[in-house]
């Protein structure tokens, strides 16, 4: 599925599908050189196809590309971001 980034107003997200069958990643600004993944939901139509997990990868991509460092605040990111090395490099204190 393909992932969309809607931003606006130090907040935004990260989406895929549409309608009730979207799966998206909600994150918002901590000044200008953090931005804090705080929400991810799959609803259960779109779940076992490893959405939140693309979600995530996305938004790392477009932090790292912008320069900022991530708070993973959403339990879901944060369990993720101890799995994988290469999250945590970016990782920002809480």
């Amino acid at each position: 599925m393909e992932i969309h980034h809607d931003a606006h107003g130090g907040r935004g997200r990260f989406a895929s599908g549409g309608g009730e069958e979207t799966a998206e990643m909600t994150y918002h600004m901590r000044g200008e050189t953090v931005v804090v993944f705080d929400h991810t939901f799959v609803p259960p139509a779109l779940r076992g196809r490893r959405l939140a997990e693309q979600l995530v990868a996305a938004g790392v991509e477009w932090a790292k590309a912008e320069g900022l460092r991530i708070v993973p605040q959403c339990s879901y990111v944060a369990a993720l971001f101890q799995r994988r090395p290469d999250y945590r490099a970016l990782q920002a204190e809480a």
